[in-house]
């Protein structure tokens, strides 16, 4: 996968965020795209080693469209800055996230706002077993790596049913659970990129794990 001119690509898409240019370069953005997809083919392929309940998800389903949702965010450009996809991309799971753009290249992962009954169930496993994800949170790799959860907005006061002296309350209030890594365009263009992904994606781990099991228990 050529970085280098995935980058130079979006560039040239910002200066010229419209359709006519778009459909003007549409054989370069259908060959980055198809590279894209094959490297995620690949990186599919070498996460799935890490771990038996890993979701194998092909670059095709794993990539997200380019084009912005209009309908729900008019006043966005037709076009996003950045190609993103997901990975161990599991019905109803905190995904593995990748995005290579402009003004952000990053990794990963959880819920972000998830939906009232999504949230409630998160909550519920903090109420049974908070001690389990502070845990998690408070590793010094995972702590160096994420410093923490993804600063969001989150409750004023305790949410419903739950006590304002609860020994999680902290965690209670959130509104979303993830977490995130930023890179450098220098890290993206590194010969080590795919070791550092699969670096991120085995610390990330018991995070997601721990989300996806509150949602399926």
């Amino acid at each position: 996968m050529n970085f280098n001119d995935l980058f130079h690509f979006l560039e040239e898409l910002q200066q010229n965020n419209n359709k006519e240019w778009m459909d003007a370069n549409r054989k370069w953005y259908k060959s980055l795209r198809n590279d894209f997809i094959a490297w995620l083919d690949d990186l599919d392929m070498t996460m799935a080693q890490l771990h038996d309940d890993y979701y194998p998800t092909s670059g095709k389903k794993g990539i997200n469209r380019i084009n912005n949702n209009l309908m729900f965010h008019p006043n966005k450009p037709i076009y996003k800055d950045h190609f993103g996809a997901g990975l161990d991309k599991a019905p109803n799971s905190a995904d593995f996230y990748i995005e290579i753009g402009l003004k952000h290249c990053l990794l990963a992962g959880g819920r972000w706002r998830p939906d009232s009954t999504t949230l409630r169930s998160i909550r519920d496993a903090i109420d049974y077993n908070g001690e389990e994800l502070q845990q998690i949170l408070d590793k010094p790799s995972f702590k160096k790596m994420f410093r923490g959860l993804y600063e969001d907005e989150k409750l004023v006061s305790s949410p419903k049913g739950f006590s304002k002296n609860h020994p999680h309350i902290e965690l209670l209030r959130n509104k979303t659970f993830a977490v995130e890594l930023e890179l450098s365009k220098e890290e993206v263009l590194g010969n080590d990129f795919k070791e550092k992904i699969v670096q991120v994606y085995k610390e990330m781990l018991p995070f997601r794990q721990y989300l996806n099991q509150a949602v399926t228990v």
